[in-house]
């Protein structure tokens, strides 16, 4: 009764529109005042410290200001440019082109919140100039800025391997394969509605055309390739790869592109740090959180449960799925992994689940959850700078989400497929 009551006021207060946070923090204090264990509050700011000061989570607010510098410094319009080269001459062309630039985009910022704001002014603007429907081309910019904290580098592994201690660097090689299939299915769901809406393509680009697109979007397509080789050579951990990929797209906005002015920095490096700030207190209160759930031994109920429903390792995915489904819904994606995660990592172990093939099922629960009302955070971002209604946008979105839930599927059956990459590195 403890743990049903603990949840139904945490999702209660947020459905009431008590941010995140504050809701994580109000819910532990007034149990452990319920419970008669008030002096344990002398805890609380000790909990909160202890849960954002991980080396591994330094590499957060580096990651959010690489993004902000590439949408700053031109690099994004330079990648839909090259991507549009490549297949913007087939049916329904730009919505290929739209989910392509975001898988490349994906490889410098990690952050989905980044390339809807970033990219989609640039996608959903060129579309409308073509005659795409407004609402085919939010849907897709939402859908398509998902895959980027699936491909690597990505805040929510981050967020991930610094609460269960896994290799980060696993993490990032465990999403690439992921983040492919997901385009494979967006593209698959884009190309069936352009042929039954009958959408326009784009004129066939000439070879000398590609190469000069691609010229222009070499340096910014290096990004990934440093970022991810530097790891891979053991040049530097993730946490230093953040930041030489700040000090790389600082170099292209203001030394090779120019499209960065000093007097641009105060402003991103303000965005960068308000950003960090809300989700690092997300963070710090679900420190406190979680230390309630281990308190009330809320874990060993939950493994009690849960296994008494199965001893499949499948099903118990299946069930997890589920759970994660349905706190996407309520919760932002960064809440429900630092809330969930303290719980079913002893239950993973407990039926031999690898951790690394767990966290790349989680963030791809947690994908669906930004583009699923009401508080999916893509979903709104795109809402506000497309002008599409709420809902409208949430049905149009619906091809799209069952594509992420397909693969989130095949990646739970099929584990080689998110092991493959990481194996060739242990």
């Amino acid at each position: 009764m403890v743990t049903l009551g603990i949840f139904i006021v945490l999702i209660g207060l947020m459905l009431l529109g008590v941010p995140v946070a504050v809701a994580m923090g109000i819910t532990a204090i007034g149990t452990f005042v319920l419970l008669g264990e008030a002096s344990i509050l002398t805890m609380i700011a000790q909990r909160m410290y202890y849960a954002t000061t991980g080396f591994t989570l330094l590499a957060i607010p580096f990651f959010i200001l690489a993004g902000n510098l590439m949408n700053t410094g031109g690099i994004t319009n330079r990648i839909f440019q090259f991507a549009n080269a490549l297949i913007g001459h087939v049916k329904g062309g730009l919505g290929h082109v739209n989910i392509l630039a975001s898988l490349i985009f994906s490889g410098m910022s990690g952050s989905a919140v980044a390339d809807a704001a970033g990219l989609g002014l640039i996608e959903i603007k060129a579309m409308d100039d073509a005659g795409y429907d407004r609402k085919f081309s939010a849907a897709i910019t939402a859908a398509s800025s998902t895959i980027g904290p699936v491909v690597p580098p990505s805040i929510p592994f981050v967020i991930y391997g610094s609460i269960t201690n896994t290799s980060v660097g696993k993490l990032f090689m465990a999403g690439f394969i992921p983040g492919i299939m997901m385009t494979i299915a967006m593209m698959i769901a884009v190309a069936i509605l352009s042929r039954i809406r009958n959408y326009p393509k784009g004129t066939r680009a000439s070879l000398k055309e590609i190469w000069t697109s691609f010229q222009a979007a070499f340096l910014p397509l290096m990004t990934p390739v440093i970022i991810i080789g530097g790891i891979l050579f053991g040049l530097f951990t993730p946490t230093e790869a953040a930041v030489i990929a700040c000090l790389y797209a600082l170099f292209l906005g203001l030394v090779v592109y120019r499209e960065i002015r000093l007097r641009d920095l105060p402003k991103v490096l303000w965005e960068t740090t308000l950003h960090t700030v809300r989700v690092l207190f997300i963070i710090s209160a679900a420190g406190f959180f979680g230390w309630l759930l281990i308190h009330q031994r809320i874990p060993d109920a939950v493994i009690t449960g849960l296994t008494s429903f199965s001893s499949s390792p499948e099903v118990l995915l299946l069930i997890i799925i589920g759970i994660l489904l349905f706190l996407g819904c309520f919760l932002e994606g960064i809440a429900v992994l630092v809330i969930t995660i303290p719980i079913f990592m002893p239950l993973i172990a407990k039926y031999g689940i690898d951790p690394v093939q767990f966290g790349v099922v989680m963030i791809l629960c947690s994908m669906i959850g930004l583009v699923t009302p009401p508080v999916g955070m893509s979903l709104y971002a795109v809402a506000s700078i497309s002008g599409v209604d709420l809902w409208t946008l949430s049905k149009e979105l619906l091809p799209y989400i069952i594509g992420i839930l397909i693969v989130t599927l095949i990646i739970a059956f099929f584990p080689g497929l998110a092991l493959f990459l990481p194996n060739l590195i242990s």
